[in-house]
């Protein structure tokens, strides 16, 4: 996951804005109580999260797979007056890690949070996304994109994470590992959508941007 030297890192992470205090609380239990904490989007990608939430104001934001909730808390402060995250996650064993921490943000009337299985749960709900964040298992990206394209309005935003895989994607196609495979067939199946524009950004794993401009 790191793209460049450390050094230059380091002065990225100096010349960004820190994140709140209770974030930093977030970003170091998780990485004392929770296993994998490598999944944690962390100060620098959580600020960008925030950054695009702030200058989009959405309503509505989708996220499919929380973890430890660190990244719904970095959108939540951007949603405009009265506006609404949803964040599903199958993993129940965190449900009261992260709702101690929505708890203690004051977010709880803005973050839904659900337990359950998205891939069948998306289906059912009736609802129109100004933002969807993609951040769950990598085998099931593209039937994610498949099952909220319709539901994100036009010129809502589609993002996903950890689309670069720790660079394994550069590789080619027929040597790589299944969840590269896939992770490459998400990043071909963006690029080649007419109905939106995108872009994929080299940082920390790699986050593709896809704005929905037709239906």
């Amino acid at each position: 996951m790191e793209f460049i030297d450390e050094k230059l890192d380091q002065y990225v992470c100096n010349h960004t804005d820190k994140e709140s205090e209770l974030l930093y609380e977030l970003n170091r239990q998780t990485h004392i109580r929770v296993l994998n904490s490598r999944m944690l989007s962390g100060q620098f990608q959580g600020r960008l999260l925030s950054m695009i939430a702030h200058m989009i104001k959405p309503q509505n934001i989708l996220e499919i797979g929380t973890y430890t909730g660190y990244s719904a808390l970095c959108f939540w402060e951007g949603l405009a007056e009265n506006g609404k995250i949803t964040t599903i996650d199958i993993n129940e064993e965190l449900e009261d890690f992260v709702r101690e921490f929505i708890q203690k943000a004051g977010a709880e009337k803005q973050v839904n949070y659900v337990i359950g299985d998205a891939m069948q749960l998306i289906p059912k709900m009736n609802e129109e996304f100004d933002l969807v964040f993609i951040d769950a298992d990598k085998e099931n990206y593209c039937h994610y994109y498949d099952l909220v394209f319709d539901k994100v309005k036009v010129g809502g935003y589609i993002l996903a994470d950890n689309v670069l895989w720790s660079g394994k994607v550069v590789g080619e196609y027929e040597k790589a590992d299944k969840d590269t495979k896939i992770l490459m067939d998400y990043n071909r199946k963006i690029n080649d959508d007419p109905r939106v524009e995108n872009i994929l950004l080299p940082i920390r794993d790699g986050l593709m941007l896809a704005r929905k401009i037709a239906e």
